[in-house]
């Protein structure tokens, strides 16, 4: 077998499972005692073991299912959790990223993990705490000797008894592997594989780490959910590669009475009582019914969800592709465009009919199209909550994380480059914001600050805001640092506005900080943060008052492809302002326009807004619109700023192309890229954003 074929999908695969953990995890620290987040938690580790072993990591392998052991425990109740094994299942989680990075890298995927497994032994042992009763938790690891149906324990004994009693199909299945077989372990994975894939497996004997580990002889017993048939279980199995048979036999209640003995009975009688836990075939619990979940019981409807069906739905497409086809419906759309032109000026029905017939298919190939690369912002927030976690914790400060809007999509490609400038405004807010616990009581403020990461659509950009109500920037503070490090002058300093000032933070090599940490406070972090947001075709802004808090606020673009946009002309130039961010179009006479401290104001709809000449921004030769009487006006909105922009002449509607300017035109005022029209022209888009501060 070619492992490189199957490296892409274990990377994949591989970084699904790591974030699923690392989210299960949290989850589970904030209710210790759901073990139906621990089954779900084990669920993720034994598969990541079973692809690492797979593919050859073994020392990926071998961390997890040490890890596993723990949780193993856990979920059969022999086992409470405590800090010591969170933190110790943290750092283990840390080295499986590290180990999978590795790997990306080009790498062999091993290392020193020696402390880490040395710790998540001791906890197996019960030798981590001295107050732990000695031998509790020793006599509970994991072993694969004896019978299978012995080791049925109460949870897995009342999974299958629900199971049977909701019509659920459950079976006794061993398999016995060919005699000449070399590579047991291998075999008995595809089988494991086959069987999660139409099912549940519940328990097997000897245990699946002893399976792995080539720990049995020639056969393995199995209790599983199947949502297929017991011949089809069957042929499933014996189809793989040197399988000698598979034995299959259903199970009712009578007969798991007689297999499970007296473990069973003491089940059987629960149920009458008390609702069986949910068996673990269910998916991973939202956050809302977690600690429901454990109660809540199975349904006929549950398997369903691991069948192969429905394993199809979804497909991993290279980025590559979809930017190329991105960049060849564009040039379609301009193909449209001049079609739609030479269509009106030709006037042949038939021609007319074929356009239209045209533009309604390509504007669906379009939504599809933009839909293809936009993702949710929410793969970039889930890693946040952990990392806040790690940091608070070794910050000595409690911080409460709260996110909103984590569904807002943005396009894959700034979404894969916004991860970095997050952490860096991330980890400035809990170093330098948030005080510690004692300052936050002598400030009258509640000993847990409050770190808010929000994101959410404003016209044609999406707009993240990371806000804390920790001490706020100290201008005065910065200025003299700035003055220091030679930023500004001392006259400068004088005439900065507060914004400024604030602005002064995303210097480069600018840091406050009274000491070093490896947390921020280096002199680099928020200039980087500048840049690279910069390169997205976005900005960054920040607002504070001290002792209340800071807000930073990220502004990008919703899409780096395909706008709908009203196309306007100033003179000889055609413009394109981007229709998400206009309110309405009109006409104002220019008597109706006042002058407010020095700037032009008009009245709208109740309140009264800035005018803004698109032709002295633009610095337009061709068009003067101090000649005319009267002159049109668009009416533009940022968040619930608006605006009314001057214009000469609006020509229409229309879907257009986003270019970028290129690195020759970087950093233009108002203007966010070009277009190309239908007759050829090169059109400017307007960023209404910019115009209204």
């Amino acid at each position: 077998m070619d492992m490189n074929a199957y490296l892409s999908m274990f990377i994949d695969e591989s970084n699904d499972h790591l974030q699923s953990l690392n989210e299960n995890l949290l989850k589970l620290e904030g209710d210790p005692e759901d073990i139906s987040i621990v089954q779900v938690i084990f669920r993720s580790a034994h598969t990541l073991k079973g692809m690492s072993a797979t593919m050859g990591y073994e020392d990926l392998a071998s961390l997890t299912h040490e890890m596993e052991n723990v949780l193993d425990l856990v979920r059969n109740s022999k086992l409470k959790m405590d800090s010591f094994i969170f933190d110790t299942l943290f750092k283990g989680l840390d080295a499986l990223e590290s180990m999978v990075q590795d790997i990306i890298a080009g790498g062999t995927g091993k290392a020193d993990v020696t402390p880490i497994v040395a710790a998540l032994k001791a906890i197996v042992k019960g030798e981590y705490q001295k107050d732990q009763p000695s031998g509790s938790a020793a006599q509970s690891s994991p072993s694969g000797a004896g019978d299978s149906s012995a080791m049925l324990d109460e949870f897995q004994s009342s999974i299958l008894l629900q199971s049977i009693e909701s019509g659920l199909s459950v079976f006794h299945v061993v398999v016995t592997i060919r005699e000449d077989c070399v590579l047991k372990a291998a075999r008995a994975y595809m089988v494991f594989d086959f069987l999660e894939r139409n099912g549940e497996v519940v328990k097997s004997s000897p245990s699946v780490q002893d399976i792995e580990q080539e720990k049995f002889e020639r056969s393995f017993t199995v209790f599983t959910i199947a949502n297929i048939s017991g011949d089809e279980l069957q042929k499933g199995i014996e189809s793989v590669s040197e399988i000698e048979s598979a034995a299959v036999t259903a199970l009712d209640r009578d007969t798991l009475m007689q297999i499970g003995g007296a473990v069973l009975q003491t089940a059987a009688s629960m149920q009458s009582t008390v609702q069986a836990p949910a068996p673990a075939v269910q998916a991973a619990p939202s956050a809302a019914d977690s600690s429901a979940a454990a109660v809540r019981p199975q349904t006929p409807a549950a398997p369903a969800q691991t069948a192969p069906g429905n394993a199809s739905r979804t497909i991993r497409v290279d980025i590559e592709r979809l930017d190329a086809l991105m960049n060849l419906f564009s040039e379609l759309l301009i193909d449209r465009v001049r079609l739609e032109q030479l269509a009106s000026e030709i006037r042949r029905n038939d021609l007319n009919e074929t356009v239209e017939h045209m533009t309604r298919v390509s504007g669906d190939l379009q939504n599809i199209v933009l839909k293809l690369r936009m993702v949710p912002v929410e793969s970039v927030f889930n890693r946040f909550p952990r990392m806040v976690r790690d940091l608070a914790k070794s910050l000595d400060k409690k911080v409460d994380l709260v996110i909103s809007g984590a569904d807002t999509e943005l396009d894959r490609t700034v979404v894969d480059e916004i991860g970095d400038p997050l952490v860096h405004l991330l980890r400035n807010s809990l170093d330098h914001g948030i005080e510690p616990v004692a300052d936050r009581i002598a400030a009258g403020k509640s000993e847990v600050g409050s770190v808010n990461l929000r994101a959410f659509h404003s016209g044609n950009h999406v707009f993240i805001e990371v806000e804390e109500d920790g001490r706020g920037i100290n201008r005065e503070k910065v200025k003299q640092t700035a003055i220091k490090n030679g930023v500004i002058t001392p006259d400068e300093a004088k005439r900065l506005t507060d914004n400024e000032v604030n602005m002064l933070i995303f210097a480069a090599g600018f840091s406050t900080a009274d000491k070093i940490s490896d947390i921020s406070g280096r002199g680099v972090g928020l200039d980087v943060v500048k840049s690279k947001i910069a390169t997205l075709g976005g900005h960054v802004t920040v607002e504070s008052e001290l002792g209340k808090g800071t807000k930073f606020s990220i502004q990008l673009p919703l899409t780096l492809s395909i706008i709908s946009a009203m196309l306007i002309k100033l003179g000889s130039e055609k413009y394109a302002i981007p229709l998400s961010s206009i309110v309405e179009t009109g006409i104002i006479r220019r008597e109706h326009i006042r002058k407010i401290h020095g700037n032009r104001m008009i009245e709208y709809r109740g309140a009264v807004i800035p005018v803004i000449s698109l032709s002295q921004v633009m610095e337009s030769t061709t068009f003067f619109e101090d000649k005319e009487d009267e002159t049109e006006i668009v009416v533009i909105r940022k968040g619930d700023k608006m605006g009314a922009i001057t214009v000469d002449e609006f020509i229409g509607q229309s879907e257009i192309v986003l270019k970028s300017l290129g690195k020759y035109l970087t950093n233009i005022e108002a203007v966010s890229g070009a277009t190309i029209l239908g007759d050829g022209q090169v059109a400017l888009i307007i960023d209404p954003n910019a115009l209204i501060k």
